[in-house]
């Protein structure tokens, strides 16, 4: 299984959330969309633990199989695709969540996440949980 993380799944990896860091594990392949890793750094640079935090973001990215996914422009024709079904529907998400489904549809990837915001997308591969 090819997945891609979001932040707040990445979160749980580094907090040893076992079933968690189980399915990054099992995965072939595991991509930190570019998204995921700004708001990551993002968090880190305001926080107490910023440095420490950051070793480890800078681990987890250099294991094999670990690659960072950047968007190019057919992610931006995916953006515009999911950005127009989304408003017809009217549940819009927030952006940087738009840019990641948009990488995650792109490159037929499965996303690891906790947010139901992403259920308004049916297209959207979810790895599915069985979260305690």
């Amino acid at each position: 299984m090819r997945v891609a993380i979001d932040t707040n799944r990445y979160s749980d990896f580094a907090r040893g959330i076992s079933w968690v860091v189980e399915v990054l594990e099992r995965a072939d392949r595991v991509f930190v969309p570019l998204m995921v890793l700004a708001e990551l750094l993002a968090g880190f640079s305001v926080g107490k633990r910023g440095a420490q935090n950051e070793g480890t973001l800078r681990r987890f990215l250099a294991r094999p199989g670990v690659d960072v996914l950047l968007p190019d422009e057919t992610t931006a024709h995916h953006y515009a695709s999911l950005y127009r079904q989304l408003r017809r529907h009217g549940t819009p998400i927030p952006t940087n969540d738009l840019w990641i489904a948009s990488l995650v549809v792109q490159h037929d990837l499965a996303l690891l996440d906790r947010d139901s915001h992403f259920d308004s997308l049916p297209q959207l591969v979810r790895v599915e949980t069985t979260e305690p």
